[in-house]
């Protein structure tokens, strides 16, 4: 008994702690606890040092002319097609429903939470009515006791002298806050996945029209070598090598359409609603006429992660953890609850009103927890314990989205200089391909060199697809990184008075 007596004085060192001057007094635990009105176990919330860089790396080209928070969706992204189709979504799209849901669910549980300060009063009226036999009164007659109440009760409440309810409050909120910005940054992927799976939708079509074209080019060259050998200029060999090629374009056809429907029903799923029977839809642009530059202005690293939402959820959870401890802390201190009631009281039903008849009570309560078989130890183990792991997930957040910027960052300037080189490349390979072709028409060149020119200039031109929709895709992932869409939107009209509440 005398080592949980310690192991329990130990504890309530540690709660008391942060109460400054008054742990130090030596008192009795009750005593002590009572004079810590006010006081609150919760430890203060210190942000953690991002583990990160202040600056990006040298090689991240961190110029820019426009800054984040001056870009919404409907400049950044330049196709009307794009843009309605980015509304339909933010619109009709069922994992943001959940998401905005998830917000009304945990906005009612801080609510409920944050009823737990307020008294709670309750209006009760009541018959009650008993009879005891001769047996067993202690008359030896028979006893029959009929009364009647009518009042109002004050619902055990709890004094929150040292916090308990505020730190449940504070992780009440923090949680509310933490699924606010994780439905902004859902919000936020949503926006950018639609625009990546719109420019794969672009990049599949146009490879598919390229694959097209190419079947019909090397149906002519069948042909052409079908007619060469009846007339003996050309043989099995040429003829083999042409129909292969060909099956080989219609193979990468079939491929190219396939990927193609599959990117449109992922635009389908995201959009929310088939985008085949949206109405008055409008044109869209090709994939060379997007326009999305990656021009943003990157700022330091502090200026940017802090205000992705991501981060600012994964602190939020800190901040619960936090608050957590706190309510863990509590629960060694005694707890002073209140309960009563006042309304009148008659052993008729037409005497509750009569002069006389009032009653009332008044039962407040005081309990400290004396062992528990470290039952409360254990909590504010775990609170601790979780607080570590929250600690962690953030400084991890904060840790990924350091490294997603700065390679989103570097690849702005050289996919830009990847994709123009590929253009060089692909242009370089046309001009071959038209000059072997007429050498194999003028008799001097052979088919083999044909067919070699024509895969090279195929795979060129394709390669210029894909390099557009990756320099595209990392410009629509930059938006994000760099917390685009940060600001609150601009239907959210209660938002201002949600701040004038939580700040009173």
């Amino acid at each position: 008994m005398d080592r949980r007596r310690r192991r329990g004085a130990i504890y309530l060192e540690e709660v008391l702690v942060p109460c400054g001057y008054c742990a130090r007094i030596k008192f009795s635990p009750i005593i002590l606890a009572l004079l810590l009105g006010g006081c609150s176990p919760m430890p203060s919330y210190e942000r953690p040092a991002a583990p990160v860089s202040a600056a990006w790396p040298d090689n991240a080209w961190a110029g820019g002319t426009r800054r984040i928070a001056d870009t919404g969706w409907q400049h950044y992204f330049t196709d009307p097609r794009l843009r309605a189709l980015i509304a339909a979504a933010l619109e009709n799209n069922r994992d943001l429903r959940i998401a905005t849901a998830r917000i009304a669910e945990v906005r009612a549980q801080y609510g409920i939470q944050q009823a737990d300060r307020q008294p709670s009063f309750n209006l009760a009226a009541g018959r009650n009515a008993s009879l005891t036999p001769a047996g067993a009164s202690s008359t030896g007659n028979p006893s029959h006791m009929q009364r009647y109440d009518v009042g109002v009760g004050l619902v055990s409440f709890e004094l929150d002298f040292w916090g308990r309810i505020s730190s449940l409050n504070e992780a009440a909120k923090a949680n509310y806050l933490a699924t606010e910005a994780a439905q902004r940054a859902f919000r936020l992927s949503l926006i950018v996945d639609v625009a990546n799976a719109y420019l794969s939708l672009l990049e599949m079509r146009e490879r598919a029209r390229l694959a097209a074209s190419t079947v019909d080019a090397r149906a002519e060259t069948r042909a052409l070598t079908l007619r060469r050998r009846e007339m003996g200029v050309s043989g099995d060999l040429d003829f083999s090598q042409a129909e292969g090629a060909l099956s080989t374009a219609l193979a990468e056809r079939a491929s190219l359409e396939r990927q193609q429907a599959a990117a449109e029903n992922l635009l389908d799923l995201l959009a929310g609603q088939p985008v085949a029977e949206m109405k008055d839809l409008p044109a869209g642009r090709n994939l060379a006429e997007q326009n999305i530059t990656p021009d943003l202005i990157a700022g330091l690293p502090a200026e940017v992660l802090l205000q992705r939402p991501d981060v600012l959820a994964a602190e939020q959870k800190l901040i619960a953890a936090n608050a957590n401890i706190g309510a863990a802390r509590a629960a060694f201190l005694p707890r002073v609850t209140l309960t009563g009631s006042a309304g009148t009281a008659s052993r008729t039903l037409a005497g509750l009103f009569d002069a006389g008849s009032g009653a009332w009570s008044f039962q407040p309560l005081l309990t400290q927890p004396l062992f528990d078989a470290g039952r409360n130890a254990a909590n504010v183990n775990v609170a601790g314990a979780r607080k570590v792991i929250a600690v962690a997930e953030y400084e991890k957040t904060i840790q990924q989205a350091f490294r997603e910027v700065a390679d989103l960052l570097n690849a702005r300037e050289k996919l830009a200089a990847q994709l123009a080189a590929q253009q060089a490349n692909a242009q370089a390979q046309n001009r071959r391909l038209y000059l072997v072709e007429a050498r194999y028409k003028a008799g001097i060149a052979n088919h083999l060199e044909v067919l070699d020119a024509q895969r090279e200039s195929f795979a060129a031109q394709q390669g210029v697809l894909q390099v557009q929709r990756t320099l595209l895709s990392a410009a629509t992932q930059l938006y994000k990184a760099l917390a685009g869409e940060n600001s609150y939107p601009a239907e959210n009209k209660t938002r201002p008075a949600i701040d004038r509440k939580w700040n009173k």
